[in-house]
């Protein structure tokens, strides 16, 4: 897992959050899938470029994991 990155029972019900705030991923890239850029991101929740990036990293390392999902017979 990406360094930047933590999964804590204690912050944000277990949610992954950039280390030290308690920004979950979902919100970052919701943010940008919204329309926000990068820097507006940033500057909204005291984050850094580069805390941006992991974020994404982070839901696209998500996304490409093996999943299964049963289909209708």
């Amino acid at each position: 897992m990406n360094d930047r990155i933590v999964i804590d029972p204690k912050v944000c019900h277990g949610k992954p959050v950039i280390r030290g705030t308690r920004t979950p991923v979902a919100l970052i890239v919701g943010s940008l899938a919204g329309g926000m850029g990068f820097d507006e991101v940033a500057c909204e929740y005291g984050l850094t470029v580069a805390d941006i990036r992991a974020a994404l990293k982070f839901a696209g390392e998500l996304v490409e994991k093996e999943q299964y999902h049963p289909l209708p017979a």
